[in-house]
């Protein structure tokens, strides 16, 4: 690899110290001259019909603003994939925090007492709340049949397999919900009134909330501005959902004659109202030969997408695609569905939707390496896929790819073979405690599925400010990832500057372009491929004005770029993404290349479980992936230590509970996130391989590291107990138990 200055470097955070200090502002920070402050008035029933709404005595309501669905002055649906959900109920009920009636007033207690004091009449309905049952349609909640989206993917002949077949394995694998639980719950502020619309709010997607809020309000693009205030971490959960917090402040805005209005949620109510990872049910028919090779491949996925449609076609099609993992399978079927059930709606989590499948395929492997009685390396081994090899979607892989070498480095740094080894003598002895070793290989697609990339068609630029300093401009946010330090590495190295030299706008949309929204592991890969490319311009720009020679510091540079603004005016460049000529996607067959490239890995972890508390303990893990080139290695290993954490959570312990269709452990003391009291140390390694189309070299990382946890986990637990009956997550205490004891009786 080339010498770079700063690819490849631990750069200092660019926001670290604002947040360290204090100094950062973040939306419920924000007091502006006659604020008022908003509520939600929902619904605690199911599904249902509104027949009224009753304002409780003793409260002062000529002082409230009040907004309903008849108040709306535009499109009453959110706009996003399908426009089904409403902003708020006007006749129909479908799901138990169906916002229904908007409240605002100066005094935040007073609001709540008026909360209270809302009745809503409702006439119930059947609700649906499990995904089999809605599969079956045993009542139609949403379509004709239930499904927001279903597909197929195809390869081969898979009915023409099973008569050869040496071994045919089956399987059924559970995922549950997951909450985000990011550090900052949702808020957002509006100004609205007949000159227009601006929110400021914690978000990951500004043009989402944009394309929202003109549809909203049947305004054109100009009227309508959202800003990205600082942002206390995401994961997918403020992707959609502040569509809808920010609809509502600005509607309360709107009905309060343009007065500024603030709604933030507290940690409860942002628990139990917002989106969730999607629950899934998977079941695999596999097919080998006395080898141990794949044949077949057939499985059906199936998806709970909650009450609404919001992101559930793209997180099924993510999560079809990697169903049939890193494995060369000629015959392939995968079915995939996503259903309606009266649970408010599910959507964007890190990984969104591959690991869900990805725990299925990899729990899968281990379950067929034990029926066959083959080590489960080998029988990885057997199977990975190669350059050459074909997908599940026909995808060729035309990059140099190593599984089995990244497969036994992981394995290596865990000890594996000799843990293994000493843990089966332990585990035949009397202690309570039985001890395993287990892991997972898969990768992650990088940047949005299939044509997402060319329907979005991207655009990024940097610009020259008459402080001699380069801005870039992109609405790509910074939500504790690492976003602004990125940038401002590649197009510090792009320039050949200092660091110094560069800053990132803040999210604006009257000031940045649609760069798309923060997601899918684009951000790095596709936007900051942009961003260079567009700092790249801006150089030739002053070079060949004649105000940069070719050999500068960055103080020349700076100096160039204020003489060009004084000269000429303004000095920007941009660059719009252009789909690779070698990628070809059918849409509609699902065939061809879903991805530009994966990143790849192989998770290794080390478990203790005990077996009169039902408790596993996760000893030692190690996680090992190739990214392409890793641009700031601390920032990395940060993305992955923080993506295992999350995963080992949902692997064990974060459980969901519904109770008629609502959260009931809304709360931290009760949803149990794994804290680092609950983590080993998350021994974090990289392979190196420089990708042709992204900044420096990169792939996507952020959603990697959420694929693999799961399913190594679960497999450690088979080898300390020689069973391979937990095929469901989170694996409590209880829930292992219940199996054990059911697969015994």
């Amino acid at each position: 690899m080339s010498q770079s200055l700063h690819i490849g470097h631990s750069r200092l955070r660019k926001e670290g110290r604002g947040k360290v200090t204090g100094a950062a502002h973040y939306t419920d920070d924000v007091r502006m001259e006659g604020m008022l402050y908003g509520v939600t008035v929902r619904s605690q029933v199911a599904r249902g019909l509104l027949k009224g709404i009753e304002f409780g005595e003793g409260i002062p309501w000529d002082e409230f603003v009040m907004v309903t669905a008849k108040d709306v002055p535009g499109d009453l649906q959110v706009a996003l994939i399908e426009h089904d959900q409403p902003f708020l109920a006007l006749d129909r009920i479908n799901h138990p925090e169906e916002p229904v009636v908007l409240l605002a007033h100066e005094d935040r207690f007073l609001l709540e007492r008026a909360r209270a004091a809302v009745h809503l009449v409702i006439e119930p309905l059947p609700p649906l709340f499990d995904l089999e049952e809605s599969l079956a349609c045993k009542e139609v909640i949403w379509g004709q049949d239930n499904l927001f989206k279903d597909l197929l993917i195809e390869k081969g002949d898979v009915d023409s397999v099973w008569k050869e077949a040496a071994h045919i394995v089956e399987g059924l694998y559970r995922t549950g919900a997951q909450e985000q639980l990011y550090i900052e719950p949702n808020g957002a502020i509006a100004v609205a009134d007949g000159e227009g619309v601006t929110v400021w709010g914690s978000l990951q997607c500004p043009y989402y909330v944009h394309k929202a809020l003109k549809s909203l309000f049947n305004m054109s693009d100009d009227k309508i501005r959202i800003i990205q205030m600082e942002t206390g971490g995401g994961f997918g959960g403020k992707e959609d959902y502040p569509s809808l917090i920010a609809g509502h402040a600005a509607l309360l805005s709107w009905k309060a004659g343009g007065r500024p209005v603030k709604i933030v949620y507290d940690r409860e109510e942002d628990m139990v109202a917002t989106t969730k990872r999607h629950p899934s049910r998977t079941r695999i028919r596999s097919a080998f030969d006395a080898e141990g090779h794949l044949l077949a491949l057939d499985m059906d996925f199936a998806v709970d997408g909650g009450a609404y449609v919001t992101l559930t076609p793209v997180v099924l099609s993510r999560g079809a695609i990697h169903a049939g993992g890193p494995y060369r399978c000629p015959n392939t079927r995968i079915r995939g569905r996503a259903v309606a059930t009266n649970t408010p709606p599910h959507g964007a989590f890190r990984g969104f939707g591959a690991p869900q499948s990805l725990f299925a395929i990899e729990r899968h492997m281990d379950v067929a390496a034990a029926h066959m009685g083959i080590d489960p390396v080998t029988l990885r081994k057997r199977n990975l896929l190669q350059m050459g090899d074909a997908t599940a979607t026909g995808q060729i892989i035309k990059e140099i790819l190593d599984l089995p070498g990244i497969m036994d480095r992981a394995l290596e740094k865990l000890g594996y073979e000799a843990k293994k080894k000493s843990y089966r003598a332990h585990n035949a002895t009397s202690n309570p405690i039985k001890k395993g070793v287990g892991f997972a290989t898969f990768m992650h697609g990088c940047g949005f599925t299939g044509s997402g990339e060319s329907y979005l068609a991207s655009v990024a630029g940097v610009e020259g400010r008459a402080d001699g300093k380069i801005y870039v401009l992109a609405a790509s946010t910074e939500i504790g990832q690492g976003t602004n330090t990125m940038f401002s590495q590649v197009v510090a190295e792009a320039l050949k500057v200092p660091m110094e030299c560069v800053e990132v706008a803040q999210p604006d949309t009257s000031i940045v372009p649609n760069s798309g929204p923060t997601v899918a592991s684009r951000t790095c890969m596709v936007v900051g491929k942009l961003v260079q490319e567009a700092a790249l311009g801006l150089r030739q720009t002053l070079v060949q004005s004649g105000l940069l020679v070719e050999s500068y510091d960055g103080e020349t540079f700076s100096q160039a770029v204020k003489n060009y603004i004084e000269k000429f005016g303004r000095l920007k460049a941009y660059s719009q993404y252009s789909t690779p000529p070698h990628i070809l996607w059918d849409d509609k067959l699902y065939q061809g290349d879903a991805y530009t490239t994966f990143a790849w890995a192989c998770y290794a972890a080390e478990v203790s479980v005990d077996t009169r508390t039902f408790e596993v303990k996760v000893e030692d893990f190690v996680a090992l992936q190739e990214v392409g080139r890793v641009l700031n290695p601390t920032m990395a290993e940060g993305q992955i230590e923080g993506g295992v954490a999350q995963g080992i959570g949902y692997g064990l312990s974060e459980h969901v509970v519904w109770d008629k269709g609502r959260m009931a452990n809304g709360q931290m003391t009760n949803y149990i996130m794994a804290t680092s009291a609950d983590l080993p140390r998350i021994r974090v390694f990289f392979e190196e391989n420089p990708y042709a189309l992204g900044p420096g070299g990169a792939k996507g990382i952020g959603e990697l590291p959420m694929d693999g946890p799961a399913p190594a986990l679960l497999n450690a637990v088979q080898d300390a107990l020689g069973t391979t009956a937990a095929c469901e997550i989170p694996l409590t205490p209880e829930l292992l138990m219940e199996t054990l004891e059911s697969s015994n009786a």
